[in-house]
């Protein structure tokens, strides 16, 4: 684990663990936002990043996310935006091109929907309806929630979210994983899942960060969360078993000193590289996971220990076992910079492919030496097409529901309005001596007829020019007497105006 952990150093942690000691009832005295802002050391004019981190939390963000210019920002905007309204025909013919796109970087403002349609998300939130109230309406089992109300504030805690001791963003994780326990009693809680729910959050509502949960750990990670994480040990020994391929270096050094895989890698898998790279970095690495899978993850881990220990230089200043699990708990800022290390995710040469044919080795040796599996998670999904394709939506899964609703509603007249408003209904009715009105698209065999005296003043007052005699009386008559044109329009024409009013999508 990285010594920032997204700005957490030691002394931040144990600060952070300190105010366990404090006792409740100072906690009720003071304002929730105040007195957890007060106690991290922060004041009432605290500043935040782009990501939502007070105070310098995320130091090496500002250095290492790349800026997109706003105009390419808006063209990536549309074209995702047309992607998640077709998304199912994106995923089945165009996937490499969403993949591509994926690596460029989602959109911000566009990020959480992506993550969710990706996910697979989306699909199981529509084909469970009403499944999170049910469980959100439940109190849950109490050995759980005692064990995640403890671990609330330690996610992400310089966060604008998370800052507030029992404020909306600790509220929101608590359900969360509470529901968790609830859909998979058999798993219960896991640590790691917190920081896993608590980056979802900061993205999309509770429900959303739920469904995205649970796809997470049972199509992207399963197993990694269960009782014993020997899914999490077997991944271990695939990132070893690769890295002999990618750095022979590396593999030695830690086979010479017997460094095991889950010593150093359970961190980064578990919570997806949230507490050990920068925002940004983890933003796209996100992008990628959840696009293409574990794959990715693992090559991120390649990336980290070549970089880290690929060279005879950097394996002189760690000639034992200690000094080299501290290189790895510091990793060098530079080779975390967003732009750095997408490009080298991008290059290591490692496919799906690759990693279930040595899932399959190493399963072997595992069964060889442990015995069977105690706990035998479901197969494991190798991205966002695979998912699709395992779990085929329908169309109204992948329907775009409007995050905000706007009711048309008209505003309550008063009784000169009403008064004035039954006077222009009684002079409508009288000012319609025309029963019929000619076609006045005319077939050439028509008789030509004149428009003119079929037209009355009052119902286009645009198109007959004005003379002085109407100016000098529309001079002395109110100009409240005078009907809007809305109003004096035919009530076909009305009725076709307000279907525009219904379309309340933003």
């Amino acid at each position: 684990m990285a010594k920032t952990e997204n700005g957490r150093g030691s002394a931040d942690t144990r600060s952070i663990r300190s105010f366990r000691t404090i006792s409740s009832s100072h906690i009720d005295d003071e304002d929730s936002l105040g007195s957890d802002s007060e106690i991290n050391g922060f004041t009432s004019d605290r500043q935040t990043d782009k990501y939502g981190f007070i105070g310098g939390a995320q130091q090496y963000s500002e250095e290492s996310a790349q800026d997109v210019p706003p105009a390419v920002l808006r063209q990536r905007e549309v074209k995702w935006l047309d992607m998640l309204s077709h998304w199912d025909k994106w995923m089945m013919k165009r996937f490499n091109k969403v993949r591509l796109r994926c690596q460029k970087g989602i959109p911000p403002a566009l990020r959480g929907r992506a993550w969710l349609y990706l996910s697979g998300g989306k699909v199981k939130k529509e084909q469970n309806q009403g499944k999170f109230q049910e469980l959100d309406s439940q109190p849950g089992d109490p050995k759980w929630v005692d064990v995640i109300e403890k671990d609330l504030h330690r996610q992400f805690p310089f966060h604008e979210m998370f800052v507030s001791r029992g404020g909306h963003g600790q509220q929101d994780l608590l359900r969360v994983l509470k529901a968790y326990t609830l859909y998979r009693p058999e798993e219960g809680y896991c640590q790691a899942q917190a920081p896993i729910a608590a980056v979802l959050l900061m993205h999309m509502p509770a429900e959303d960060a739920f469904w995205g949960l649970v796809q997470i750990c049972e199509k992207y990670l399963p197993g990694y969360y269960s009782p014993g994480l020997e899914a999490i040990q077997l991944d271990g020994e695939i990132l070893f078993a690769l890295l002999k391929r990618i750095s022979p270096l590396a593999f030695r050094h830690l086979e010479k000193h017997k460094i095991d895989p889950i010593l150093y890698m359970t961190e980064w898998f578990m919570c997806a590289f949230s507490r050990t790279l920068p925002w940004a970095s983890v933003l796209r690495v996100w992008d990628m996971f959840l696009c293409d899978g574990v794959k990715i993850i693992i090559r991120v881990g390649l990336v980290l220990l070549k970089c880290m220990l690929g060279t005879r230089e950097k394996l002189k200043a760690c000639q034992g076992q200690y000094e080299t699990m501290e290189l790895l708990r510091a990793i060098d800022p530079r080779y975390m910079q967003e732009a750095f290390l997408i490009r080298e995710i991008l290059e290591v040469p490692v496919t799906a492919r690759d990693v279930e044919r040595e899932h399959h080795v190493q399963l072997k040796h595992w069964k060889k030496n442990r015995g069977e599996l105690n706990f035998k998670p479901p197969p494991r999904m190798h991205g966002a097409r695979v998912i699709m394709l395992a779990e085929p939506p329908r169309r109204q899964d992948l329907q775009q529901n409007p995050t905000i609703v706007l009711e048309a509603s008209t505003p309550p007249l008063t009784k000169d309005k009403e008064m004035k408003k039954s006077k222009k209904k009684g002079s409508m009715k009288k000012s319609q001596p025309v029963d019929v009105i000619p076609n006045p698209y005319p077939l050439p065999s028509d008789a030509p007829f004149s428009v003119a005296p079929l037209l009355d003043n009052s119902l286009m007052p645009e198109t007959v020019p004005k003379t002085e005699t109407d100016s000098s009386e529309q001079q002395k008559a109110p100009s409240t007497d005078l009907p809007p044109a809305r109003d004096s329009v035919p009530q076909q024409s009305r009725q076709s105006l307000s279907s525009t009013e219904q379309d309340t999508y933003l």
